[in-house]
């Protein structure tokens, strides 16, 4: 599947986005965050200006594409001149990040996805244009490294035959982050999906529009599927009255 029109819409959903380009463009996203986190350790701003740079002294030849496996698909916010589906191996997509701000609280801390190592990971690619390169990645930094709990890195993109087509950056788990929730019981994950709000929204909407983005583009996400069911039984079952005493 290919899109190509530049715009950072490449799936509509439903309801107005709080974490918006304007949010971004503003500055104001590190606040939002850490008014609901004050312990929380963000990234300064020559901290993510020194890992964009480092990224970019990495790059291979070729265009620049982004690998988007969450929220980026349905919410991409960057402008991007081509979307397409995309592969990359030796990572999976895993609900490993705990999050006390944004779909979560420091006493009830939601889930959001990473790429945790091993496995493979079907995604999306967004390529961005050359000309605007540097100030859409800069955006893209603030929204994925407000915090360290993500890795960006290079990745080989693969068709649906398999054959590689370009480069992404990915932003790949931080296993050493106070974030980091990989070791998490199914239980435990779905409660969390189940119960956590922040701000910008609840981490079961996350889970929903995810696999939602994912199903448009006729992909079926084993993990999302079966999380998904879960969750919405555990939130039935959270929404019914207690039993009267006898």
């Amino acid at each position: 599947m290919t899109v190509n029109k530049k715009s950072s819409d490449m799936i509509a959903c439903c309801g107005e986005e709080i974490l918006s380009r304007e949010l971004l463009l503003s500055g104001s996203f590190a606040d939002l965050l850490a008014g609901e986190a004050p312990t929380l350790r963000l990234l300064s701003d020559e901290e993510r200006q020194a890992s964009l740079a480092s990224i970019l002294a990495e790059r291979p030849q070729g265009d620049v594409w982004i690998f988007a496996y969450g929220s980026l698909i349905w919410n991409p916010i960057i402008l991007s001149v081509e979307s397409r589906k995309a592969r990359i191996e030796g990572w999976r997509r895993s609900f490993c990040l705990a999050t006390v701000s944004g779909r979560g609280s420091p006493d009830n801390p939601g889930l959001v996805l990473g790429l945790d190592a091993g496995g493979s990971c079907d995604g999306v690619a967004l390529r961005l244009e050359e000309d605007d390169l540097l100030h859409e990645l800069e955006l893209l930094w603030r929204r994925e490294m407000a915090a360290e709990a993500y890795i960006p890195r290079w990745v080989d993109l693969l068709d649906e035959d398999g054959a590689r087509f370009g480069s992404g950056i990915a932003f790949t788990m931080n296993p050493q982050a106070a974030t980091y929730a990989g070791g998490l019981s199914r239980e435990a994950t779905v409660h969390r999906l189940a119960t956590a709000a922040g701000s910008i929204g609840t981490s079961a909407d996350y889970l929903f529009r995810t696999r939602e983005g994912l199903r448009a583009l006729d992909m079926w996400d084993e993990l999302l599927e079966g999380l998904a069911i879960e969750v919405e039984e555990a939130q039935r079952r959270l929404q019914q009255p207690p039993a009267a005493a006898l």
